[in-house]
């Protein structure tokens, strides 16, 4: 699958009378939120981890040296904490082009944390797209975070924004802090 995904999610979902839906960020969206929404609420999904495996040549990284970002992964049993945004379809052109660097939205059950259930939707990208790293030590993929920028900043910026925001929601992510650990001070 191309990197640039603005056109398949374009086509993913039928928006038609949908006056609102609920979206789920687990990166960059928790602590970035460039965009208008109607409610904002913590809220989980199971089965999820979050991973730093996605290149970024477009924003915290370039074509040729690619920045990491986090992506989730398929874990049963996984917890995935962040933030849920209604918003209204209006907003996913912007998100769109934003996410664009791979990522495609699924439906997913989010859990706010009174335990009520909704469906929402999550940018996710998958093993199949070319911007995808997959698995490496942490203390490369923290060097490689260290050493990467790119036109929305440098690359440890969005991984201690990060940590730190999942901090504010009381999240216990090992992976992340542990890329965060290693990186030079």
């Amino acid at each position: 699958m191309a990197a640039n995904t603005i056109e398949l999610n374009r086509s993913r979902q039928d928006f038609a009378g949908i006056e609102s839906i609920w979206l789920f960020g687990y990166g960059s969206l928790i602590y970035k939120v460039d965009f208008p929404f109607l409610e904002q609420r913590p809220a989980r999904i199971e089965g999820w981890a979050r991973r730093f495996w996605q290149g970024s040549h477009d924003h915290r990284g370039t074509p040729e040296a690619p920045g990491r970002v986090v992506t989730l992964i398929e874990q049963p049993g996984s917890i995935c904490k962040g933030m849920a945004f209604r918003v209204s379809p209006t907003v996913f052109e912007h998100l769109d082009h934003r996410e664009k660097d791979g990522y495609l939205r699924f439906t997913t059950t989010l859990t706010f944390d009174d335990g009520r259930q909704e469906q929402g939707l999550v940018y996710i990208a998958t093993e199949d797209n070319e911007a995808f790293m997959g698995h490496a030590p942490e203390a490369d993929i923290a060097r490689q975070i260290a050493a990467a920028a790119g036109p929305s900043g440098r690359n440890d910026e969005y991984l201690r924004k990060l940590a730190e925001a999942l901090r504010h929601l009381g999240d216990d992510d090992p992976h992340v802090f542990m890329i965060e650990s290693l990186l030079p001070c």
